[in-house]
C-alpha cells in the first residue's frame, strides 16, 4: 500500500475522489427524476416521497461534521473507503425495497455512507495536493462532480423509461467496486496533525435531533398543522437541541464544529452563500422534474433530458473557473455567478402548462447552469482555503453539511409553500368550475399527492378533464411561487458574497 504522496499518486487521488463524490452526487439528482413514478408504483403521497429524499439528505447533513472530524482522526483513506461500501450496501436496501418505508430507511443508511465519503473526497485533495496545483485539482473535482450531479436527471429518466426505477440504485454498485479498487491500491493514507482521539458524539447527536425534529415539523405540518401537539413538540425539541448543540461546541475541548472557523469573514460567508444558493437549487431540482412528468407530461427521459444544457456548461465550465481563482481570487466569481442563477431561476417562472421546451425550461435551465458553473468551483476554494490544509476534513464536512442541510430545509419549507399555494389555487378554480361539494370532499382527500391528485372516474369525461386541468394548472401556480422564492435566495446569495468574502491579492 502507498506510504506517501507525491506526483505519481495525484491522477490517481483525484480519480477515486472524482468517482467516490460522483456517486453521491448522482444519486441526490438521479433519484429525483424517479419520484414521480416512484410515487405511482408504491401509491405513495408528497410528503412521503418528499421523506424518500429527506431521510437522505438528514443522515448525511447531520453526519457530515462527524465524519470529516473521523477521518481526520482514524485516517482518510480508511474512512472514505468505509463510506463508499456502505454506500454501496445501501444502495442494494433501496433497489429492493418491498414498500415506501423500506425504502426510507434505506435511505437513510445511504445518507450515512455520504457522510463519510463526500467530505473526504475534497479532503484527500487537500491532502495529496500542494498549494500551486491544488486549485485546478479542485476545479477538476468541481468540473467533474458537477456533471456527475448534472448527468443524474438524464441517467436517471433513461433508467426509468428503460427498465425501473429499482434501476436508479443498482447503478452505485458498480461504480463502487472501482473506487474501492483505487483508493486501496493507489490512494495514499492521510491524517489531521496533532488530531485528537476523541470525537464528539454529544453533538452529532444533538445535531441529528435538532435537525430531525425541524425537518419532521415543516414536512409534517401541512397535514397536521402547526397547532398539532406533534407539530409544535417537533418544533420546539429541535429548536432546544440546536441551541444546545452551539452551546456544547462552544465548550467541547474536541468540538465535532470548532465554532473558531466562522471567525473568518470568508469561511463565514462561504457557508452563509452556501445555505442560501443550494437551498434555492435544492428546491427547483426537487419541484422541476413534478412539473415536467406529471403536468407536462414529460416522459421521465425527456424530464432529465431538460437538464442537459445545465450539465453542459457545469462540464465545460468549472475546471476553468477552478483555474481563474487561483490567479484572480474568489470574490467576483462568487457575486457573478449567484445572480446569474437567480435571472435562471427567475425565469422558471415563466412557463405555464404547455409550450416548446425551447421557449419554456431552455432559457431559465440554460442561465441556471451557466450561474452555477461560475459559482461551483470558486465556492468550494474559498471555503478550503479559508481553513487551511490541516483542518480540510473539517471545513469541506461543514461546507458539505451547509449545503445539504440547506437543500433539507429548501424541500420541507418550498413542499409548505407549494401546499398551500396548490390548495388556495385548486379550491379557486373548482369554485369556478361549479365542482359539486361531495367531489370537493374527494379531491380534498387527495390534495397531499399534489399534482398526482386523481380525479374520480365516476365524472363524466368532460368534468374529469376540466378538474385534471385544475389540478395541472394549480400546481404551476404553486411551482412558480416556489420559484420565485428560489431566485430570492440566489440573490442573497450575491449579496453575502459582496458581504462578507474578503478581497484576495492577485498573483502574478
Amino acid at each position: 500500500m502507498p506510504r506517501s504522496t507525491g506526483p505519481a499518486s495525484e491522477p490517481w487521488v483525484l480519480a477515486a475522489s472524482i468517482l467516490g463524490s460522483s456517486m453521491a452526487f448522482i444519486d441526490g439528482t438521479v433519484v429525483n427524476v424517479a419520484l414521480p413514478v416512484l410515487q405511482k408504483a408504491l401509491g405513495a403521497t408528497a410528503i412521503e416521497v418528499q421523506w424518500v429524499v429527506e431521510s437522505y439528505a438528514l443522515s448525511l447533513a447531520s453526519l457530515l461534521l462527524l465524519g470529516g472530524a473521523l477521518a481526520d482522526r482514524l485516517g482518510r483513506r480508511r474512512i472514505f473507503a468505509l463510506g463508499v461500501s456502505l454506500f454501496a450496501l445501501a444502495s442494494i436496501g433501496c433497489a429492493v425495497a418491498p414498500n415506501i418505508r423500506w425504502l426510507i430507511a434505506a435511505r437513510a443508511v445511504q445518507g450515512l455512507g455520504g457522510a463519510l465519503l463526500v467530505p473526504i473526497s475534497l479532503a484527500l485533495l487537500s491532502a495529496c495536493f500542494p498549494p500551486e496545483r491544488r486549485g485546478r485539482a479542485i476545479g477538476k473535482w468541481s468540473a467533474f462532480s458537477a456533471a456527475a450531479a448534472g448527468i443524474g436527471p438524464v441517467l436517471g429518466g433513461w433508467l426509468v423509461q428503460a427498465g425501473s426505477w429499482r434501476w436508479v440504485f443498482w447503478i452505485n454498485v458498480p461504480i463502487a467496486a472501482v473506487t474501492l479498487g483505487i483508493t486501496w491500491r493507489r490512494v495514499p493514507e492521510s491524517r489531521a496533525p496533532g488530531a485528537g482521539p476523541r470525537l464528539d458524539l454529544v453533538g452529532a447527536c444533538l445535531a441529528t435531533l435538532g435537525l430531525g425534529g425541524l425537518v419532521f415539523g415543516l414536512l409534517e405540518a401541512p397535514q397536521l398543522g402547526f397547532r398539532h401537539p406533534l407539530i409544535i413538540g417537533a418544533l420546539v425539541g429541535a429548536a432546544v437541541s440546536l441551541a444546545a448543540f452551539v452551546f456544547v461546541e462552544a465548550r467541547s475541548p474536541d468540538p465535532m464544529l470548532p465554532l473558531d472557523l466562522f471567525r473568518s469573514p470568508t469561511f463565514s460567508g462561504a457557508n452563509l452563500l452556501t445555505l442560501l444558493l443550494y437551498a434555492a437549487v435544492g428546491g427547483c431540482f426537487f419541484f422541476l422534474p413534478f412539473d415536467l412528468i406529471q403536468v407536462h407530461h414529460y416522459r421521465p427521459a425527456q424530464a432529465g433530458a431538460a437538464l442537459l444544457p445545465l450539465i453542459v456548461l457545469l462540464s465545460l465550465l468549472s475546471g476553468p473557473a477552478g483555474k481563474l481563482v487561483d490567479r484572480y481570487g474568489a470574490r467576483k466569481p462568487l457575486i457573478v455567478g449567484p445572480v446569474i442563477a437567480a435571472l435562471g431561476l427567475g425565469l422558471l417562472t415563466l412557463p405555464g402548462t404547455g409550450g416548446s421546451y425551447w421557449t419554456t425550461f431552455f432559457p431559465g435551465v440554460t442561465v441556471l447552469g451557466l450561474g452555477m458553473a461560475v459559482t461551483v468551483a470558486p465556492l468550494t476554494t474559498a471555503v478550503m482555503a479559508a481553513a487551511g490544509p490541516e483542518r480540510a476534513g473539517l471545513a469541506s464536512g461543514v461546507n458539505n453539511a451547509v449545503s445539504r442541510t440547506a437543500s433539507l430545509l429548501a424541500i420541507a419549507v418550498f413542499g409548505i409553500v407549494a401546499y398551500a399555494r396548490f390548495s388556495q389555487s385548486l379550491a379557486r378554480r373548482l369554485d369556478e368550475l361549479g365542482v359539486p361539494p361531495e367531489i370537493r370532499r374527494l379531491l380534498a382527500e387527495e390534495r397531499g399527492r399534489l399534482a398526482a391528485a386523481r380525479v374520480p372516474p365516476s365524472l363524466p369525461p368532460a368534468l374529469q378533464q376540466a378538474i385534471q386541468d385544475a389540478i395541472g394548472n394549480a400546481f404551476v401556480d404553486a411551482f412558480r411561487l416556489d420559484m420565485l422564492l428560489a431566485a430570492g435566495l440566489a440573490g442573497a446569495a450575491a449579496v453575502t458574497a459582496w458581504w462578507l468574502i474578503r478581497r484576495e491579492p492577485q498573483s502574478r
